[in-house]
């Protein structure tokens, strides 16, 4: 194979990935989701800071001491536009609780990232990243597909991850079990 296929093939190969991860999963749900059973078996979750669709900074000290629920995201992501306003309903009834909510946008450009989050009436921050490479800093739990939804319990160590799509009841019923903790 010549140079310039390889190097054609390497420049398709991510865009590849990142359409197999955002996959349309509803058969064995019960493996692409992980519940600690106990706050002492959970794993500390990495500092989550960068900067927002806009380019403002974000510092993980902000969420200290509060339950974080982050969503992995982009904006191509057929299961990520259904679940977009699930989410944003999930966000508004948890707020009065102390719930932050969080989106991390991976393998994206920021102008179609913000149309999404516009469109979707998103008020909650994203971080823009588009090398994924906040989601490799949670060893041992990566979020392995899009969407993907962590829950980070106000201890800051990780309590659920969703690898799948997910609806308001789900997510306000994982979010009150943290809170209960």
């Amino acid at each position: 194979m010549s140079i310039s296929r390889w190097l054609r093939l390497a420049a398709v190969l991510p865009i590849l990935a990142g359409l197999a991860a955002c996959a349309e999963t509803d058969a064995n749900a019960d493996a692409l989701t992980v519940l600690y059973s106990t706050p002492e078996e959970r794993p500390d979750a990495p500092e989550l800071s960068g900067e927002d669709l806009e380019g403002n900074a974000v510092d993980a000290a902000d969420f200290d001491g509060q339950v974080v629920v982050v969503n992995f995201w982009a904006s191509w992501c057929a299961p990520c536009r259904r679940e977009g306003p699930e989410l944003v309903d999930a966000a508004d009834e948890t707020a009065d609780d102390g719930v932050l909510f969080i989106g991390i946008n991976i393998r994206d450009d920021r102008p179609k990232a913000i149309a999404f989050e516009e469109a979707l009436g998103v008020e909650y921050p994203s971080l823009f990243d588009p090398a994924g490479r906040l989601a490799l800093q949670f060893e041992g739990v990566p979020p392995n597909t899009i969407p993907a939804t962590i829950i980070i319990d106000a201890e800051g160590r990780i309590a659920a991850i969703f690898r799948q799509e997910l609806t308001r009841s789900t997510l306000v019923d994982a979010i009150g079990d943290v809170l209960a903790d």
